[in-house]
């Protein structure tokens, strides 16, 4: 059980949404534009959760810590961000669960905001389109701010327009950049079990919780 938050902030990808059925198409077919091996949903699904800049820079390197030639970069990032504007969700999904946990939370009153290291031009289409950008009050993008997760900044600019007290605040998120935020920020964090951690179990870095499901918050937040 978790003391009632006075708000709950949600990450985007591999919380609310499987979105690397898009990313490793995007990957894919930017690879095959420059004439590099496709890398798979499998690689593409470990490297996620950093921004599409990192996910690109993995892609050309075919390794998670990798930075490749500038040239390469500045050859293929315009390429990717042009795919991704086309492919943000055609096949993206919510997972199960997200739709009861979002109800749940808006029936009980808790003030919501998506903090994400999706930048803007993404994220918001991606929300509309799946149903769910209504449910927010607040939408931090990777981008609305000089630094994005794991720094603190974007929950604590979220708790600060929300009107919120870092230390009666809840992150749900899956991945150690929101662990690490949650932990600078003084926010409460849980973690789904599914997500996009580098391949990693989320539970050695030691969340709060960790849940299968988003309609889990109930049991954890309702006395």
């Amino acid at each position: 059980m978790l003391s009632k938050p006075e708000m709950v902030l949600i990450d985007v990808d591999g919380t609310l949404v499987d979105s690397v059925p898009d990313l490793a198409w995007c990957v894919d077919a930017m690879m095959r534009e420059i004439g590099l091996p496709e890398r798979g949903e499998a690689a593409v699904r470990n490297w996620v959760g950093n921004g599409v800049q990192r996910l690109v820079e993995r892609a050309l390197t075919n390794d998670l810590n990798g930075t490749p030639e500038q040239a390469l970069f500045d050859k293929a990032y315009p390429i990717f961000l042009e795919l991704y504007a086309e492919n943000t969700s055609k096949r993206s999904h919510l997972y199960p669960g997200v739709e009861e946990g979002l109800e749940f939370l808006s029936s009980a009153g808790y003030r919501l905001g998506c903090v994400t290291n999706k930048a803007a031009q993404f994220t918001l289409p991606l929300l509309k389109d799946l149903g769910i950008s209504e449910r927010f009050e607040l939408v931090v993008s990777g981008d609305t701010l000089p630094k994005k997760k794991p720094d603190p900044m974007p929950l604590l600019y979220a708790a600060e327009q929300l009107g919120a007290q870092p230390k009666k605040s809840l992150m749900v998120g899956d991945s150690i950049s929101d662990v690490k935020a949650s932990r600078a920020a003084g926010f409460s964090i849980v973690c789904m079990s599914y997500g996009y951690n580098h391949g990693e179990d989320i539970r050695d870095y030691h969340p709060d919780a960790v849940i299968d499901s988003m309609a889990e918050l109930k049991q954890l937040l309702e006395p």
